[in-house]
């Protein structure tokens, strides 16, 4: 679809900076998909985003483009809109992987959807190419353990959104070669981001921990203790948070932190219980942002 990429075998010494694989894919262009391709595109990487049909991989083309345009207005990237997007690709073909040095996957966190998705990956790509995964909370060990070489496998969790964020966590998985974890150093450092680099655990140590504050937040909810926007202030005027994790949780979505915490309870035990607010939020489907409701209004 659209504009063509440049050749998979560019020099890597062409780059802006050499430690960022000049071939990379994507598979899934949602909010996390689009903004890794984002974060890589616009420093330097030529970028192939797959998704499941016509009219996703259109969207996804447009949030990719629309984020790049958006860096380069506020003055944090310095180049010419037409030459970036000139190295993306959208496409729905998972061959278009082949070639590529490092392909992420960033598909919701259902586990049949990621074993059949990185296998479809890895078959395509060439025994030196590197496979990760977007994961936020699934084994990168139990991952690992359904592909073929998984000592080129890891985890690399971005944050949303990614533009912004500055941190990329790096999860290490028990047969992830040590080359492998050297290099993902490198990515992160060479797309202007910070690395935590984690053995693999249940939630490993960002969802872990910012899941369990979420899940006390809307404790304190459910038993009226406080309004959703006096709990997120606590937390932001009283330790300097960011944002609130009630806030945090209407924009990583309402779902996703309910999957997160069942699996991390059915590992870790019922101090990860979901609470009965956040259930029935979700049945009744206010997700968050995405919803235009969560713990909060965003249709306003």
């Amino acid at each position: 679809m659209g504009n063509s990429a440049l050749p998979a075998n560019l020099p890597a010494s062409d780059l802006p900076n050499s430690n960022l694989p000049h071939s990379v894919g994507v598979l899934g262009g949602g909010r996390m998909g689009a903004g890794i391709a984002h974060a890589f595109l616009i420093n330097g990487a030529n970028v192939v985003v797959v998704e499941r049909d016509e009219a996703s991989a259109e969207a996804a083309r447009e949030r990719v483009e629309s984020a790049a345009a958006k860096s380069i207005e506020r003055g944090a990237v310095d180049g010419n809109l037409d030459e970036i997007v000139s190295r993306l690709e959208v496409t729905v073909d998972y061959d278009d992987f082949v070639g590529r040095q490092l392909v992420v996957e960033a598909v919701p966190e259902d586990w049949d959807l990621k074993i059949t998705a990185l296998r479809g990956i890895e078959e395509r790509l060439a025994d030196g190419a590197y496979l990760a995964s977007n994961t936020s909370s699934l084994s990168v060990n139990g991952l690992a353990r359904e592909l073929k070489r998984p000592q080129n496998f890891l985890g690399l969790h971005f944050f949303n959104p990614v533009p912004a964020s500055t941190l990329i966590e790096v999860v290490l998985g028990e047969q992830t070669s040590g080359a492998l974890a050297q290099a993902a150093r490198g990515w992160v450092e060479a797309l202007g981001k910070t690395a935590v680099v984690v053995n693999d655990a249940p939630g490993f140590a960002s969802s872990r921990l910012g899941v369990a504050i979420a899940l006390e937040a809307m404790r304190m909810v459910e038993e009226g203790v406080a309004t959703a926007e006096d709990i997120d202030n606590a937390m932001v005027l009283g330790y300097k948070h960011p944002t609130g994790p009630l806030r945090t949780t209407d924009i990583v979505g309402l779902d996703v932190r309910l999957g997160i915490a069942e699996y991390l309870q059915s590992t870790l035990g019922d101090r990860f219980a979901p609470p009965q607010i956040l259930r029935d939020k979700v049945a009744r489907g206010e997700l968050g942002r995405k919803s235009g409701k969560g713990f909060f209004d965003w249709t306003k």
